[in-house]
């Protein structure tokens, strides 16, 4: 039985404490008015930067309007001022989302992380594999976080929904009266049907996360294998249900940030991200536990293995990233391209960071089959791995969200470390509840026997 040692459980709530610091000063440091807004712009930008550009814009732009003034001058000027207080509103809704958006963007990371080792799980049990059943204990663990980390995010959804932020521009009214694209879109982009599938999918994930786990801890006092039996049923049931609610869970909860854009790839693009993730943590977190002397039935070849996972899903998800960039950049179609070229214009550091973290990183590093047997390898591999595709889900929300007005700053990160120790606090609580081997699996000796 694992025993969560103080020094661990202090780390997570050091973590919490500071992240949560961080985002209180994120949402009391948000602009409270557009007088407030451009006052923070103007700060940042004081130095020729961005703000200035604009500005120099903004006079060349009036000295030609002055230069051309018509008997249309007064209209002209009125649409001018009713523009600018437009453009000034909308930065405010961008900078009153910085917090909100690093909130949600750490709070969603770490939730797919769970539910990325739920899938997981669910594969090896109607897979039967023979390799990981002395992982099942671990991958329980980390699934723990779904209901408790699911909860926030839709909390947030919920708070979203009540126009609490503007994360999602498809939940103001105004913007939909005047908007004949997402107006068209309102019968399945609505707040009550969008938190009911969104409480719904929760439902699901976390009620075959409770039901498989009952079996599986029945089955370690049982004296046949009609436990087993019924999880491997389970387990293939509930992959069709995962595969389809994840892409429609993956369309609402992100893709839907911009109503406007669309990718048929993006369900498969969000799972693969969220596979590795999940997968990473379980190989990190087995080998903290085997570092303390636990879990002495993991030899290197079940590291290996999740190394070899951690390789393989990297790969896949760089095809999947580069089938989506492709397609869209090659046709160049208005509606689809100005999602890559926002990122490449305004995020080309964490954009093109994030593809050499989850692709060219894993590929030189795991690629030797020796690295993938040794610990150092697998937990610097993971931790950039993990990195990268927060990055991955920050680039996929912010831009927008809070247009080019990002920075990992204070409140990302402290959205960060705030999830991290709640990860780490509900996943290492869950270990102590029950032993670290699943003894009864059938397929445990084969497990526990597993070399090459």
């Amino acid at each position: 039985m694992y025993t969560f040692s103080n020094k661990l459980r202090n780390l997570a709530f050091a973590f919490m404490a500071i992240g949560l610091a961080g985002l209180v000063y994120g949402f009391l440091s948000a602009p409270k008015t557009v007088e407030d807004a451009k006052a923070m712009v103007a700060t940042e930008h004081h130095e020729g930067g961005h703000g200035e550009e604009h500005a120099d814009e903004a006079h060349a732009e009036e000295s030609t309007h002055d230069a051309h003034q018509t008997e249309d001058h007064s209209a002209e000027a009125a649409h001018g001022e009713e523009h600018d207080a437009s453009h000034d509103e909308h930065l405010l809704h961008q900078l009153q989302n910085k917090p909100w958006a690093a909130l949600y963007v750490a709070a969603f990371f770490f939730f797919m992380i769970a539910l990325g080792t739920l899938a997981f799980y669910a594969i090896q049990r109607a897979a039967q594999a023979g390799w990981s059943p002395v992982l099942y204990r671990v991958m329980e663990g980390i699934t723990a976080y779904l209901l408790p980390g699911g909860i926030i995010v839709i909390a947030i959804l919920a708070m979203s929904g009540f126009h609490m932020n503007h994360l999602f521009i498809w939940m103001d009214p105004e913007v939909v009266a005047h908007d004949k694209l997402i107006a068209g879109k309102v019968a399945f982009l609505n707040v009550p049907f969008f938190l009911g599938r969104a409480v719904f999918f929760l439902a699901g994930w976390t009620a075959y996360r409770f039901i498989s786990r009952k079996f599986s801890l029945a089955q370690d006092e049982a004296s046949d294998n009609s436990n087993h039996v019924k999880n491997f049923r389970l387990s293939a049931g509930f992959l069709v249900f995962f595969i389809v609610t994840e892409s429609i869970m993956s369309w609402d909860w992100i893709m839907s940030i911009d109503p406007h854009w669309f990718s048929t790839l993006f369900g498969w693009y969000v799972f693969a991200s969220m596979f590795v993730s999940g997968i990473t943590a379980i190989a990190l977190i087995t080998i903290y536990l085997k570092s303390k002397g636990l879990l002495e039935f993991v030899n290197d070849s079940h590291i290996h293995d999740l190394g070899k996972f951690m390789f393989g899903v990297s790969v896949f998800w760089t095809y999947l990233w580069f089938s989506q960039f492709m397609l869209i950049w090659y046709s160049n179609i208005p509606e689809e391209v100005t999602y890559f070229i926002t990122r490449i214009e305004d995020y080309n550091i964490t954009f093109f960071g994030m593809i050499a973290m989850n692709f060219l990183f894993p590929l030189l590093i795991l690629m030797n089959s020796d690295y993938k047997r040794t610990n150092y390898f697998i937990i610097m591999a993971g931790i950039v791995i993990i990195l990268g595709h927060y990055l991955d889900v920050f680039n996929m929300i912010m831009p927008s969200a809070v247009g080019d007005q990002w920075f990992i700053g204070i409140p990302e990160i402290g959205g960060f470390f705030f999830f991290l120790g709640l990860f780490i606090y509900i996943v290492f609580t869950a270990l102590t509840k029950a032993p670290l081997l699943a003894k009864g699996d059938p397929y445990m000796g084969e497990s526990e026997r597993f070399h090459y």
